[in-house]
């Protein structure tokens, strides 16, 4: 149980799965089986093929239960009495457990209503809105080199005027500020391992102030957080709409407002962090690498129109825009060990017997840095998916990463469409209207060896914007 990292697990799994020479990893922690899947075949093979067996969620205590995360779609258990008899099932249609056990897909199914891929059409006017905000204000504030504030206010002002119409201030929004500190206690809680309480869950009756129950005050400040966030009632745009539909007599009867409410919370959780550490990543790229800044500021001086800017239409006619984003996603993934999966009956694989119940863990970050699949995984190196012959994308010269940053199967992220395009039109933007460049008299880079180190950054950074 004690041989399980609590940091950096993503590279501790990919080492032993490297030295035993298998692709799954088998590991044991109080008497519960997990699986680390380190290739991306295996993960489509059972998350994806066999995703009726592999779509639930294990049991998550510091997130559910402590935190109160209990409404998020994403940690809840997919249909987890489905295949139970009859009679259970007709005891649940007569229970107040209906709710609790299905809902689940009431909020997956308005989520992927609201988010597939024709219907974000209707909110690219939001995305250009925010987008030319964000400009202004990196343009205001250009000699301060840090960008991750500017950054984390478009995420947070993209996801809230989509789903609840809110307008957000430009400093210290009280939604924001709610919003952010409730999301970082997940980042913190949502890591596999890190806290002792997921193995052994009686621990979280441990009073906290008995030594060692540090996570039982950490989970209580974040309780507050979550619930704080949960109670508010904005009442307009994709929560307008669909509480009107449903005053109206118009909406499935699946979603009520409750489910509303629950969902779109859930979005702004994955969402946020996603935006702000995917630009991070590529800022940091494109300081590494000026050279791929360059190329990509002629691409779209022969695309754009003098004066204009970027919009999602041209996307087409700027693949290396493409490109740069698809490798910001691959080179320092927003989620190296994806959500938990689990196990929801026997099943075998590959000669391996795998019990009901074993949680089954995507190592995404092995996947995204795999040598057999992206040449110098380490480098920041967009022209891995460009033809050279064609100047387009080319996902036979180096996998498309999108397959494997957000999810398998059932449990895929719902929200991916607007998070690429919002990530897409960011980072034409700020290359069409800066240079970027290492900042004066600040803190410098981190070297190279700690970029391959770790997906984390061990150092802040400082990036000088140029009209």
């Amino acid at each position: 149980m004690f041989q399980i990292p609590s940091e950096l697990q993503w590279m501790k799994y990919h080492k032993w799965s490297t030295e035993l020479n298998t692709d799954i990893l088998h590991l044991q922690a109080g008497g519960t089986h997990i699986i680390i899947l380190d290739k991306y075949e295996v993960a489509v093979d059972l998350l994806e093929t066999r995703s009726s067996l592999y779509s639930g969620r294990p049991r998550m205590v510091m997130i559910t239960e402590l935190l109160g995360w209990d409404f998020s779609f994403g940690f809840s258990d997919y249909g987890e009495y489905v295949s139970h008899s009859v009679k259970l099932i007709k005891l649940i249609f007569h229970s107040d457990t209906n709710q609790a056990i299905f809902g689940m897909r009431k909020h997956r199914r308005l989520a992927h209503q609201s988010m597939q891929a024709t219907a974000i059409k209707q909110y690219r006017p939001h995305l250009a809105q925010a987008t030319r905000k964000l400009l202004k204000r990196l343009l205001d504030d250009r000699d301060d080199g840090n960008l991750i504030p500017h950054l984390k206010w478009l995420a947070s002002e993209v996801i809230m005027s989509i789903a609840y119409g809110i307008q957000i201030q430009q400093e210290n929004d009280p939604y924001v500020d709610l919003a952010e500190a409730a999301v970082q206690g997940v980042i913190i809680a949502g890591v596999p391992g890190r806290f002792l309480v997921e193995t052994i869950p009686i621990l979280k009756y441990v009073p906290a102030w008995f030594p060692g129950a540090s996570f039982k005050r950490k989970a209580h400040e974040w309780y507050k957080m979550t619930r704080a966030m949960e109670s508010g009632n904005p009442t307009v745009s994709i929560l307008r709409t669909n509480l009107e539909k449903i005053e109206a007599g118009e909406k499935d009867d699946a979603f009520t407002e409750d489910v509303l409410r629950n969902t779109l919370g859930a979005l702004y959780a994955a969402g946020s962090d996603t935006t702000v550490s995917t630009m991070t990543t590529c800022i940091l790229g494109l300081l590494e690498h000026p050279e791929v800044l360059k190329k990509a500021q002629m691409q779209l001086d022969s695309v754009v129109k003098p004066g204009h800017l970027p919009d999602l239409d041209d996307k087409p006619s700027l693949p290396y825009i493409t490109a740069i984003m698809k490798e910001a996603l691959r080179w320092r993934d927003v989620t190296p060990i994806g959500v938990p999966h689990a196990l929801s009956t026997d099943d075998e694989y590959k000669g391996y017997h795998i019990p009901a119940g074993t949680i089954v863990i995507a190592n995404q970050w092995a996947m995204l840095h795999d040598e057999n699949v992206y040449t110098n995984p380490f480098e920041f190196d967009p022209d891995r998916f460009i033809n050279p012959e064609t100047g387009k994308i080319d996902y036979s010269r180096a996998r498309d990463p999108e397959h494997a940053c957000f999810g398998f199967g059932r449990r895929i992220c719902p929200g991916r469409f607007m998070a690429l395009e919002s990530l897409w039109l960011s980072i034409a933007s700020l290359i069409a209207t800066f240079d970027i460049e290492k900042a004066k008299d600040k803190v410098t880079l981190p070297s190279g060896e700690e970029v391959e180190r770790t997906v984390e950054l061990t150092h802040e950074y400082d990036a000088a914007l140029v009209v």
